[in-house]
């Protein structure tokens, strides 16, 4: 095993070798020997700097960039920039290539299906316990559109097919001639990346995003998510459970923001909303279009050779096709009849080109359980006639993607902020009862106007009036929405969302829009379609989240509302508003408390908890691996339910390649199950351990907001430290970086305040208020550092709050952000601002590793330590020089080639980080 492991290791440094060669060929052949030099210098140099750990790079570098003209220094950037991004390719093939090579042992491994089975059988649990939780699952990761991701959908393109090169040179047995054929389609790619240009001529439309999110189907998914089910479904039959060969149903589903997603978006209406749609459903019908070709292919089966059924010779015989030379082929001459009819329901739902056109015209499927059952006729046909084998193929595949699919790919959510629905249902009250004045109200007038209301299905929107802009383009949404319902079913959009959600009358709000477009009819309570999820985002909305739930729950209207969608409430957590109103300890400390309230509350109100986590890319948005943060959550948190947000640039990291998004599916798998199943008890914490974390909770949030919110000159540092303003210009997504034009840190949106700390080094987000609290709370504890160790070793939401933690000091560099500092305009007080971040940040390395008993960050995580050995000396070069850059720039030099090399460089440092947002 040990000789495994050296081995894969010795093969990641050789895959980063050769692809850093290829792209210095490539430079060279493109742009001359002389840059590949300079290139090859200024690494270096950074090599040389970071050995020696001097902390010089600085005062090398930029006289040396000083030299270059402009054209060359973008060349400079791009390749550092690229360099990154192929490093990160070099290291996603290498995780696939150790779960190829069971470098760890399966059977025993940590966030494998084998794994967690294993774990679960060991602890007890029986065969009706596990049968009773995967028929209620519910596993989704839902993709989000955020300016996280900042590279070109050309570019992705090449990046996928630079993976599937490097790839094919994994394979076993590979002739000389075929290693030389896939080296040089592993050089075409890198030439093709570094001839392509990086950077969006324009801003991101929506439409490109939904693209964006929709590719990683054709590369991934439509692959992937089927071998995840088999996979569960091999280990599950192989299992003392005695599960036979039945299909599992089907509680693993994709989810989507991308085209739903109007808080604080103007760009997303009805029309967007209409053509996400489209473009998803026209994605999954080109698949199975393509599948059912292939099949046909593969099904020669000869009548003459072997016995078909009745059912199966009854769709040969419907079938339009008319060829004799497949005359004694029924199964080709059923598929090409499916084919058909498959092919004018495409074309009902939009689909105009087809790459083959079906042999005639034939009726549309109404719903795809019709196309379903045909596809189980032909199953049923192999099975009964000695080729069970064929139909546990492609013939499987295709069964189990409409089963997930559907005819709309992917569960479209709708969100809006709580503050859009008061004005629109405001005016809508103004409109036919003038005078109600609904804004005014309080939350318990409102609520009592609401119940009223919801008694009623007479509509408040009539012809007769005219509406404001946010009322009709809210309105349009819906009634899109209403629509999908109709034409793709109720999973095309299950789901409304409600940001910022703080009382009850919040909720209420949304269930008068639903019943508005008949979405929701309160005469016939059976109608409710969508679920309404209020997001609780805050610190004062999640303390106050568990009470608001209750007093909702007690509106007779909204108790028939859930029971008519089964008696499930969902929930959505936010992390990244939290951890920008409270800090990082703080967010994480109020999101358990929240989660355990909502445990209690909903097991005595006998309603099924389902929770949504909102987590982004960066720890300081709640990212961090998915099977420890889950593993992680209170007992009693999960249930087999759980949806998760995949956001920005970790949608690529998790999703590049088949084997890379079967591998993050198969986590979430193993999570759900272990979560769900294991005794509480042996996930319970000590109490002691609670009243610490809540004393730790208070002194972090406290030093966090005395610095962030109550600091004079913190917002003209932070927006002059950083690279924030500069980002706002980047075409990097449709979405306003603020939520307004005001330049106060409460109107800006999560995402931009942790990438700007992320672009400077600092990471702010992911540690401030930590160190402080520590210290503080072991100068009243003289024994709580030995309760502080015992929390890491025996609680894994404390343990994983600190790993998640220790990978953003690793990636921290004061001393590079001692040069963003330099940018900030005297004033008294920035010096003050970046010495007590530079205390804390001492205080805080201090206290991790004196809880985790090490000498230096990630002794106990050598893969990421291993990581930041190879991308670091790329990364801390385009440090430097967007600082030259942005001193350039705020003195006035603002022309093109200026700020095209700005932008390279947030391109860049954000690849090279991964998780920067």
């Amino acid at each position: 095993m040990q000789g495994k492991r050296l081995s894969a290791s010795r093969a990641l440094v050789r895959d980063v070798q050769l692809l850093g060669r290829l792209l210095c060929n490539a430079i060279e052949a493109t742009n001359g020997k002389d840059v590949r030099a300079i290139v090859e210098q200024v690494r270096t140099i950074s090599v040389t700097d970071r050995r020696k750990a001097s902390s010089r790079l600085h005062d090398k570098l930029i006289p040396f960039c000083a030299e270059m003209t402009l054209p060359t220094l973008k060349r400079v950037i791009r390749a550092f920039s690229q360099f990154s991004q192929l490093v990160n390719i070099a290291e996603d093939c290498h995780q696939a290539r150790m779960q190829r090579l069971n470098i760890v042992d399966e059977a025993s491994a940590p966030g494998t299906i084998s794994g967690s089975l294993s774990v679960l059988a060991a602890a007890g649990v029986n065969s009706e316990g596990m049968r009773a939780l995967i028929s209620k699952s519910i596993i989704s990761p839902v993709f989000t559109a955020h300016p996280t991701e900042v590279r070109r959908k050309s570019v992705i393109d090449i990046e996928q097919e630079l993976s599937r090169c490097l790839s094919r040179l994994d394979q076993v047995g590979l002739t000389d001639s075929e290693v030389i054929s896939y080296q040089q389609d592993l050089e075409r790619a890198t030439t093709t990346l570094w001839q392509t240009n990086s950077l969006r001529g324009q801003s991101l439309r929506v439409v490109d995003e939904i693209l964006n999110g929709l590719s990683y189907y054709d590369s991934t998914i439509f692959r992937a998510l089927p071998e995840a089910y088999e996979m569960l479904e091999r280990h599950l039959q192989a299992s003392p459970w005695g599960f036979g060969q039945e299909a599992l149903p089907p509680f693993l589903r994709m989810g989507s923001w991308i085209g739903g997603d109007r808080d604080g978006n103007p760009y997303v209406n009805g029309e967007t909303l209409r053509e996400a749609l489209r473009l998803q459903s026209e994605r999954i019908f080109s698949f199975y279009l393509g599948e059912l070709h292939s099949l046909g292919a593969e099904l020669s089966l000869d009548d003459r050779h072997v016995n078909v059924s009745r059912e199966l010779r009854r769709l040969a015989t419907d079938s339009p096709d008319r060829s004799e030379q497949r005359r004694h082929e029924p199964y080709r001459l059923a598929i090409s009849g499916m084919y058909a009819r498959l092919a004018a329901t495409a074309h009902k739902f939009g689909c105009t080109e087809l790459v083959r056109k079906p042999v005639a015209a034939a009726p549309c499927y109404v719903n795809p359980s019709e196309f379903s059952r045909d596809l189980a006729t032909i199953s049923k046909s192999l099975t009964g006639n000695g080729a069970a084998t064929i139909a546990s193929g492609r013939l499987r595949k295709l069964q189990r993607a409409i089963d997930v699919f559907g005819f709309h790919l992917v569960s479209l959510d709708l969100r809006q902020n709580s503050e859009v629905h008061q004005r629109v249902v405001h005016e809508l009250f103004e409109n036919v009862r003038p005078g109600t004045t609904y804004e005014s109200l309080s939350d318990a007038e409102r609520m009592t106007l609401l119940t009223e209301e919801l008694r009623s299905s007479q509509l408040l929107i009539t012809p007769l009036k005219a509406y404001s802009a946010e009322t009709t383009s809210e309105l349009s949404v819906l009634r899109q929405a209403a629509e999908a319902h109709k034409r793709y079913g109720g999973g095309s959009i299950p789901n409304y969302i409600i940001s910022k959600a703080g009382s009850p009358s919040d909720i209420l709000e949304v269930m008068v829009l639903l019943r508005e477009v008949g979405l929701y009819r309160p005469d016939e309570p059976e109608t409710a379609s969508v679920n309404i999820i209020p997001l609780f985002e805050t610190i004062s909305d999640l303390r106050n989240s568990r009470d608001v739930m209750e007093t909702t729950l007690a509106v007779d209207g909204y108790r028939a509302y859930v029971k008519a969608l089964g008696n499930r409430q969902e929930i959505m957590l936010g992390y990244s508003d939290s951890n920008k109103d409270g800090g990082y300890l703080t967010s994480g400390w109020e999101l358990y408390k929240a989660e355990t309230a909502f445990i209690l509350l909903f097991e005595k109100e006998g309603i099924r908890l389902s929770l949504f986590h909102g987590r982004g890319g960066s720890v300081g948005r709640g990212g961090g691996p998915s099977y420890e943060a889950i593993t992680a959550l209170p007992p009693g948190a999960v249930a087999g339910s759980i949806r998760v947000t995949e956001q920005g640039e970790v949608i690529a990291a998790k999703y590049s390649n088949p084997d890379l998004g079967r591998r993050n599916l198969e986590l979430l798998i193993a999570a759900t199950l272990e979560a769900s199943l294991l005794p509480s008890d042996a996930q319970e914490p000590e109490p002691g351990y609670l009243d610490a974390m809540e004393e730790l909770s208070e002194l972090a949030f406290n030093s966090y907001r005395c610095l962030v919110y109550k600091t004079d000159g913190f917002e003209r540092f932070f927006w002059e430290a950083t690279i924030i303003g500069e980002i706002a210009k980047l075409n990097i997504g449709s979405r306003p970086a603020s939520r307004s034009s005001s330049g106060r840190i409460e109107d800006l949106r999560a995402i931009p305040w942790v990438f700007g700390w992320s672009q400077s080094r600092i990471m702010l987000p992911g540690w401030f208020g930590f160190g402080s609290a520590i210290k503080q709370w072991l100068s009243t504890h003289p024994d709580g550092l030995t309760t502080l160790q015992a929390m890491y070793r025996h609680w894994p939401f404390f343990r994983t709050l600190i790993a998640n933690m220790e990978m953003v000091l690793a990636k921290t560099n004061l001393a590079i952000a001692t040069r963003y500092v330099d940018l900030v305009a005297d004033c008294p007080s920035h010096e003050t601002i970046f010495a007590r971040i530079k205390d804390e940040w001492d205080d805080t390395i201090g206290a991790l590793l004196s809880i985790t008993e090490q000498t230096s960050l990630l002794e106990n995580n050598p893969a990421l330590k291993q990581s930041i050995y190879h991308r670091f000396p790329c990364l801390d070069p385009l440090n430097y020089m967007q600082v030259d850059l942005l001193r350039r720039h705020r003195a006035g030099q603002r022309d093109h080639d200026t700020e095209e090399a700005l932008h390279l460089t947030i391109n860049g440092i954000a690849a090279a980080l991964r998780n920067s947002g």
